[in-house]
């Protein structure tokens, strides 16, 4: 008789499992929204289209990813290609596209013999390794960037002094430049195209959400399905819902729900460990906004508490409302009162007028340095039992949704 697989959770991570597994197996899916995305889910307000959780876009530096998705969505007909258009603004006001350390040239003349200076010292530096996200930042950049830019914007994001996260957390996710380039980058006045969204794919119509609802088709997704109940008796799974048996489990929720829901299995000193980890929220707060440019601004100033505006309205035309209307998305780290949003946007750049906001309680994972290595052991540990794990909040890592589709390629290779 044929396996039959339940999938925990129709974001991005899920969808990809059950489509990757659904010619292999029955696949079900239980999702406890209306609808799928997950962290990627839109909405129409007011006609404009509202991103509640970010402003996800399309691109991979994995080849496997790329071909994958291709296969499943025709480019040229359902996307537009986009050049990333990002920039710091200053507390000043000063807009210096982003990253900030190709354009020093354009900063204030105490500002630029400052990262001079660093630079020579840095090049004088012995090599060693690095610890910790300040000391990362620190050396790879120099105090004076560290200060005006790198600090103050990324102490909003982790709400923690740099120096308490670790650098393996956030390997593969940061910039990586070196002395030389940062130079040359600077005499030549060289654009940043090494990023992997420098050049990104956005969908013409319904933002991510199309991305969602398209991998959506076909499967069998139960939604308003809210999960408590996973037992485990005698090699079959039965989920709490409603009651039926599978033979493998694909869970893509929070982790941390885990030690409540596994019934039948112990998980022993797991469940503290689980208990024990750290993460941020996001309010995403939706706003006409002054015409623009841009795809991203990032916010340093500590005179407001947002990090950053996601310009969603420049993304596709049909994501604004009418052509006289531009829209974006305001980040805040953590929950944050509408009275409180409202003072920060009247301080803030482009003007942001406040239409809604929806507060998402788990977007930052937060590891410390045993992290990785107490997920790698719980998924050896439930693999025994064909009980298996993939997703931003399932692996406590800061996926972005391609690096959310290769994560789940990797947990579909490991199933049998």
């Amino acid at each position: 008789m044929m396996k039959k697989v339940a999938v925990i959770g129709a974001g991005i991570s899920g969808l990809t499992v059950a489509q990757l597994l659904k010619d292999r197996y029955p696949v079900v899916v239980y999702e406890k929204d209306t609808q799928p995305g997950g962290l990627i889910k839109c909405k129409r307000v007011e006609g404009n289209l509202f991103h509640t959780c970010g402003g996800h876009v399309f691109n991979s530096k994995y080849t496997h990813v790329l071909d994958w998705f291709w296969r499943r969505f025709d480019q040229e007909r359902d996307f537009v290609k986009a050049d990333r258009n990002s920039s710091v603004i200053m507390s000043d006001g000063q807009h210096v596209p982003y990253p900030i350390e190709n354009h020093v040239y354009m900063l204030a003349d105490d500002i630029v013999k400052g990262v001079v200076n660093d630079i020579i010292t840095m090049t004088k530096q012995e090599d060693k390794d690095i610890s910790n996200f300040e000391e990362f930042l620190v050396r790879r950049f120099g105090k004076t960037l560290y200060d005006i830019y790198f600090e103050p914007y990324n102490k909003k994001i982790w709400r923690r002094l740099l120096c308490d996260v670790p650098i393996s957390w956030l390997e593969g996710k940061l910039p990586m430049p070196t002395v030389e380039e940062i130079i040359y980058n600077n005499l030549k006045q060289v654009k940043e195209k090494k990023f992997v969204h420098s050049t990104f794919w956005y969908e013409k119509g319904n933002g991510s959400q199309f991305i969602a609802d398209s991998l959506a088709e076909g499967l069998d997704v139960r939604y308003s399905a809210y999960i408590d109940e996973l037992t485990y008796e005698n090699g079959k799974w039965q989920v709490g819902y409603d009651g039926e048996e599978y033979d493998i489990v694909v869970f893509c929720g929070n982790i941390k729900s885990l030690p409540q829901m596994i019934r039948g299995i112990s998980l022993g000193q797991f469940s503290s460990l689980i208990e024990g980890l750290e993460s941020h929220g996001t309010t995403s707060v939706f706003c006409k906004i002054d015409k623009n440019p841009y795809s991203w601004l990032y916010l340093p100033s500590e005179e407001y508490e947002a990090h950053r505006i996601i310009c969603t309205g420049n993304f596709s035309p049909t994501n604004n409302a009418n052509e006289d209307v531009m829209t974006g998305t305001v980040e805040f780290t953590d929950a944050i009162s509408e009275a409180d949003i409202k003072k920060n946007l009247a301080k803030m750049p482009l003007h942001p007028q406040y239409i809604c906001h929806q507060y998402n309680p788990y977007t930052y994972p937060i590891q410390d340095a045993h992290t990785r290595e107490m997920i790698t052991d719980l998924k050896r540990e439930l693999s025994f039992h064909n009980f298996f794990f993939t997703g931003r909040f399932a692996d406590w890592e800061y996926y972005n949704m391609d690096v959310a589709m290769d994560a789940a390629m990797k947990t579909c290779s490991n199933i049998q």
